[in-house]
Formats: C-alpha cells, structure tokens, sequence
C-alpha cells in the first residue's frame, strides 16, 4: 500500500477530526516552548550555576523554532489564520529563515518529496555522503551561507525560483528589507551591551548541529521515489524531543496528510501503524547508521 492508498482508506468521519485545526494545543505549545526560552534566557543573563550547559540548552530551543515556522507553512499549528502567519514570521527570524520564501520553497518540497531534479531541498545539495560534507553539514555553515544570501537576494528583488509565484514575490522582497533592517539594529545594539551575542548569536550558532542532525533523519537515504512511506522517515524518540520538534518526528504522518495538525500526529501514527517502510528506532541510531555509510574522501568533480 502506497501513501495515497491509505489516504482513500481513511474514513471521512476520521480525516475530517484529524484536520480539524484549534487554537489551544498551539497556543499551550508555543507557551510551553517560548517560557523554555525564557527562563534559559534568564538563567544565561545572571550568569547562574552551569550556565555554560544552559546556553546550549537555549540554543537548541531557539533553533527549534524552525518547526514551528515549518509547520505554519501549513496553517496548521492554530485556527485563527493571522496567528498562523505571525508565528511563522516570527520563529523564523531568529534563525534567518525568511517565511514568506520558505512557505513557498517548502510546499513544492511536499509537492516533490525526494524526487530528484524537482525537490528544491535535493536542488539545494542534498544530503552529506562523506565526512568532509557531513561536517560542513553539521556545523550549520553552510545553511547560515545560505540563508543570509536568500535574504539578500530576496531583498535585492532576485527571487526567480520555479517554486516561487510572482503574485508572492512583493510580500518575499518586502520582508526581506524589514528583516534586514532588524538585523541591523540588533547589531546596532551591540555597541550598548553583549546580551545579543550571549542570549542569541551564541546559542543558535551551538544549537544548530542538533537541528540539523534531526532534519537530516526526515528524508536522509530514503528512496527516490513518489511514495511518502519510502521517501519519508519517521523517527521514534521522547517526549522532549517531540516537544520542541512540535511532533515533526512523526514525518511521514506530516507528509502523508499536511493539513493534519501538529498535536493530531500522534493519532494519525496509529492509524498508520504496519505501513512505514522508513522508521528508525532513534536519533542516535539513524545517525550511526548514517555515519557508518559516509565515504571518507569527496568525489571528485
């Protein structure tokens, strides 16, 4: 059975409570994750015991964020659509991730999932298969490059991408400009104090490895196919994680059916059991197993 198969297996009793979106799960998780960042945030401040460990800790939380702005492409973590938006918006800035292109870039990699030459994310490099690249991956470098180039271009008007409609490119290049402008005066502010580089510029730099050592798991050595139960991993992990991943860990029930939200994945992960092809029994398993397949030298060009 293929994915769109046990779509057309879904009762539409079922499929309709599944998709129905509401405001207080997201609202109770957004609390939950952003009251994290702040007591960290505090901790960090006043230089408290074992701060070091705690910058970390606010590191990952704060790019983390990135599921949220991921799951607001969808519309999906709230009812109330402008709360959808702004949440989106604003998760992403602190991680230089622009919405309103992401929103685009991201819907056509639903739309293609792994499908080589039409998935932008395959577009943008793949995934790492030496070490030399699994490095540069893993360090976030090249996704910093990355994104502060988009955002440039975006802001410059060079927003050609196939993914991307013309009717969006005003609000993409509109945003850009502001979310330089915010850039520079948060730079602007490190001329009156450093909690800038000890409260943002630090912690996201460190925390980004784990944000990218999650992600790799979604679609890393899945199959090249149209089938999200092949192109698609789900990953068993703890309630921690699940949390400031916002239940993305359950990937191919994400992919599977889009418009389900966040806190309806658990559900939909029964409703699915037998059909994964791609799951792992954890993080640390799939990245060992990941490791174990990387060359040691990079193909030459």
């Amino acid at each position: 059975m293929d994915h769109r198969a046990f779509i057309k297996g879904v009762p539409r009793e079922t499929m309709t409570r599944l998709r129905r979106r509401e405001d207080g799960p997201g609202l109770r998780h957004l609390a939950g994750h952003l009251g994290f960042i702040t007591v960290t945030g505090i901790w960090i401040g006043f230089a408290l015991p074992f701060w070091p460990v705690v910058l970390f800790l606010h590191g990952i939380a704060l790019c983390f964020l990135f599921t949220l702005s991921h799951e607001s492409t969808h519309r999906t973590p709230f009812e109330t659509g402008w709360m959808n938006e702004w949440a989106g918006r604003l998760a992403g800035f602190p991680i230089i991730l622009p919405f309103e292109w992401f929103r685009h870039f991201h819907l056509a990699h639903h739309r293609y999932t792994n499908i080589p030459g039409k998935d932008p994310e395959l577009l943008e490099g793949g995934k790492p298969d030496n070490w030399v690249d699994f490095a540069l991956y893993l360090s976030g470098l090249r996704y910093w490059s990355s994104m502060t180039r988009q955002v440039f271009r975006n802001a410059m008007g060079k927003t050609e991408a196939p993914y991307l409609p013309d009717a969006a490119r005003p609000l993409v290049i509109r945003e850009a400009r502001i979310m330089l402008c915010l850039y520079a005066l948060a730079l602007l502010s490190l001329t009156f104090s450093p909690a800038m580089i000890w409260l943002w510029i630090v912690p996201v730099l460190i925390g980004q490895p784990v944000l990218r050592l999650y992600l790799l798991a979604e679609h890393g050595r899945c199959s090249f196919v149209a089938n999200m139960f092949e192109n698609t991993r789900t990953t068993y992990t703890n309630r921690i994680v699940r949390f400031f991943a916002w239940n993305m860990p359950y990937h191919v029930e994400h992919h599977t059916l889009p418009l389900v939200p966040f806190h309806k994945l658990p559900e939909l992960h029964d409703l699915m059991r037998g059909h994964h092809a791609q799951v792992s029994p954890s993080y640390r398993a799939f990245t060992a197993g990941y490791a174990q397949k990387l060359s040691l030298k990079r193909p030459k060009p």
